[in-house]
């Protein structure tokens, strides 16, 4: 059960369908690709998609931190040691997240390899299969109305949509939406911190007549005060995203009164399954949703979030979207996506099969 080789690769990966946000366009993204291997002929993957938006991490410090030669303080370790390896993790790449949560999760599907068993039984399932939303970025209203259709052919009823901050453009495109799924899909709408508070009170009372789910990080990051000076009710249909990087941020924003009602976790976020598992227990503890949410990433890490948001009791949502439209990956298997609704495989650990 101890490791004996690690092995690491970059992959772009072009999309199929670019799309764009508040602060950038996306036309392709590269992940860096982990292999772990166990002296009896194991294989552990992981995969990482940094975003330097967010966490300050980017693609070069990721790809550094993972050189194997780095990572000669792994050999020779039993994957058996789980939870100490995970807090060495923590105290070697305490600055790159999306690295952490590549050998995170790697080190995870080894250990539920080991005992034969899908990692969600591992972590203890809660759910069988949870619907995930599919995003839509920012586009004008035709072409948001023929993206929003072709989803709903394919099966999806969930749709999240990316705001630009400018009200009366999301407004138009949000009423169109729903005039147009006619009660067929749930919305959910993502600002981007976009927002102020007046903004958002005014993106409220008119989203509950279109039937808005929640509203994702309205506000720029550090402005959780804005967040705890919203009512009561308006704050329970907010969801955490960029405010939320760690168990610290988590801890921080459950206390009360807490400044949201969901949060988003993001294993290239807060650094891997271990972190957010403690991330997930706060909110628990504190009566917060959850939200399994994801970049633009390798079927590797979104098998690996899905197992983690299967297994924790508080969750409520997925947006594990992050793979479908990546014109080629690396894996196949891990999960498997009917109707928009996500469920992994009964294969032991992440139950993937690596295309070397």
């Amino acid at each position: 059960m101890k490791i004996a080789e690690i092995r690491t690769r970059t992959e772009h990966f072009p999309l199929t369908r670019p799309y764009r946000i508040v602060f950038r366009s996306v036309e392709e993204v590269d992940n860096v690709i982990i292999e772990i291997r166990t002296g009896d002929g194991l294989l552990g993957l992981g995969a990482a998609s940094p975003e330097h938006h967010v966490t300050g991490e980017t693609l070069e410090a990721c790809r550094t931190a993972l050189e194997p030669e780095r990572l000669g303080w792994l050999l020779g370790r039993d994957i058996r040691t789980l939870p100490r390896l995970c807090r060495e993790l923590a105290e070697r790449l305490p600055a790159v997240p999306a690295a952490r949560a590549a050998l995170d999760m790697a080190l995870h599907d080894l250990f539920a390899q080991a005992l034969d068993l899908p990692l969600v039984e591992v972590l203890g399932r809660a759910h069988d299969s949870l619907p995930t939303s599919v995003t839509i970025g920012i586009k004008p209203v035709e072409e948001t109305l023929a993206e929003a259709c072709e989803y709903l052919a394919l099966g999806f009823r969930v749709l999240k949509v990316k705001l630009c901050g400018e009200e009366t453009e999301d407004l138009e495109r949000l009423h169109r939406l729903h005039e147009t799924l006619a009660k067929r899909a749930i919305l959910r709408v993502d600002p981007n911190q976009s927002y102020d508070i007046d903004g958002l009170l005014r993106l409220e009372q008119r989203g509950q007549a279109l039937g808005i789910e929640f509203i994702e990080q309205p506000f720029p990051a550090q402005r959780t005060n804005w967040l705890r000076a919203l009512p009561k009710a308006i704050r329970r249909r907010i969801a955490a995203d960029e405010s939320l990087l760690s168990p610290a941020d988590a801890f921080a924003l459950a206390a009360p009164p807490a400044a949201c009602g969901i949060f988003n976790i993001k294993l290239m976020k807060c650094g891997g399954l271990a972190p957010a598992q403690c991330i997930a227990t706060i909110a628990e503890a504190a009566g917060i949703e959850l939200m399994w949410g994801c970049m633009d990433e390798s079927r590797i890490s979104i098998a690996a979030a899905l197992h983690a948001a299967l297994a924790c009791p508080a969750t409520r949502y997925l947006d594990l979207d992050g793979s479908f439209d990546l014109a080629r990956d690396v894996a196949e298997g891990g999960f498997i996506l009917e109707d928009g609704r996500l469920r992994v495989t009964e294969r032991p650990g992440l139950g993937l099969t690596y295309m070397d």
